[in-house]
């Protein structure tokens, strides 16, 4: 198993829902997942945040603020992530696929009722979320 590599995943925020997409394509494909990916080189969280979400579904956000991170271990595919997690709200855009290799769609849904099966990381941070009630 590789170094961990660093994973950033955003709870886009907008009139009490989250944003989820289903993944394809790679690890965790058919899973739920937030809008996310890698810290690039020299990027800012902020940065990452913004970069990504919009990359992947067209929208911009605002105030990105930490959350929580998880140590996530894919022990099949032989990967290891620490994934930082960041809360931020809707700002403008219209919701797309921009990236449809990679997520099937898009769904606005209530925290407590994102669809099955959650991707690793993301199952995770709910399960820290909920011990630590960081989101209530």
């Amino acid at each position: 198993m590789k170094r961990p590599r660093v994973g950033v995943g955003v709870f886009v925020k907008k009139d009490d829902k989250i944003l989820v997409g289903k993944r394809k394509g790679s690890h965790g494909a058919a899973t739920w997942a937030l809008p996310g990916g890698h810290l690039e080189g020299g990027e800012s969280f902020e940065e990452c945040c913004k970069r990504e979400v919009f990359e992947e579904t067209g929208l911009t956000i605002r105030d990105p603020r930490p959350l929580v991170f998880t140590n996530d271990v894919f022990i099949d595919e032989g990967l290891h992530y620490v994934t930082l997690f960041f809360t931020a709200d809707y700002d403008s855009g219209e919701l797309v696929v921009k990236e449809p290799r990679q997520c099937e769609e898009w769904r606005w849904v209530s925290l407590n009722h994102i669809p099955q099966p959650i991707f690793l990381p993301l199952r995770n941070a709910l399960e820290e979320i909920n011990n630590r009630q960081l989101l209530t």
